[in-house]
């Protein structure tokens, strides 16, 4: 294992290596392609960017050569007007970035979870990351089945009150309508105690989503890190994604350096994309 991940690591280095270049340059907006994860869709969680605009935002996922988003509020506010949601999902159609589902968004008030679905509807997604607080879990069912569209709760590590694991959620929605599900982050999830590969084959109905990461230690201490390079076992996790037949996205959210993420995000990318065509 430690062979083969040295292998993809230093396999990476180059992409990780040309990402360093100033991504607001000319050269920025040439698009970087790795190859196709196959039966696994990648993409990219929203808070990657966070200290960024949606348009630099739109230069990095051309230049790592990804096309689905996880849309986070920071780049398009809950409270938008119809005209800049049009105008923002008008620069990522031009882009070729497809807004696969918005979120993580945080529901602690019906009105939250009713701006929430308004939102999501008006952004033209099928699914909604979200964390909607105990009380409101079934209010946000009801909503689920009024706009048919699904409900991914977000798991948060073991700082998180509600939701540290994956099992947190599942316990919550299991009885629930189908749509209502699960987005696994497996670096929280390993920081709580859970194996992301067993977490994806026990709870594999209910898996709508899933936020990519890897962590220094399986511990409430482990930090976020460049995937290939901590603790988690992504040949096991790809295994059992392609047991469960996963058709989600693989969104890798990348949550060090967030000031200069790109070198890292490319690293982490092609690390995973190693694992799975490795894999196959």
């Amino acid at each position: 294992m430690s062979s083969r991940r040295n292998f993809l690591q230093n396999s990476v280095l180059g992409l990780a290596g040309s990402a360093v270049v100033p991504f607001l340059g000319s050269a920025a907006t040439k698009t970087n392609s790795l190859a196709p994860a196959a039966d696994l869709a990648v993409g990219v969680a929203g808070y990657t960017f966070y200290k960024f605009s949606l348009e630099q935002s739109i230069v990095m996922m051309k230049r790592i050569g990804v096309t689905n988003l996880s849309l986070k509020e920071i780049h398009l506010p809950l409270n938008s007007s119809d005209e800049k949601i049009a105008a923002a999902m008008a620069k990522f159609k031009e882009a070729g970035i497809n807004i696969y589902t918005v979120g993580v968004i945080y529901m602690k008030t019906k009105e939250a979870v009713d701006q929430a679905f308004e939102y999501a509807k008006k952004v033209g997604v099928n699914m909604i990351v979200g964390v909607p607080s105990y009380d409101l879990i079934a209010y946000s069912e009801e909503k689920v089945k009024a706009y048919d569209i699904r409900l991914a709760i977000h798991n948060h590590g073991p700082e998180d009150a509600l939701y540290p694991a994956p099992k947190d959620v599942y316990d919550r929605i299991k009885n629930m309508d189908a749509r209502m599900g699960m987005c696994i982050d497996i670096g929280h999830a390993t920081r709580a105690g859970a194996a992301p590969e067993k977490a994806v084959r026990d709870f594999k109905e209910r898996i709508f989503d899933l936020h990519i990461k890897d962590v220094s230690i399986a511990a409430k201490d482990g930090k976020a890190i460049e995937i290939g390079r901590g603790v988690i076992h992504f040949s096991a996790l790809v295994e059992s994604l392609r047991k469960i037949k996963y058709k989600g996205v693989c969104s890798i959210e990348f949550e060090k350096d967030m000031a200069d993420p790109l070198p890292g995000i490319a690293e982490s990318i092609g690390y995973f994309k190693g694992i799975v065509a490795a894999d196959k």
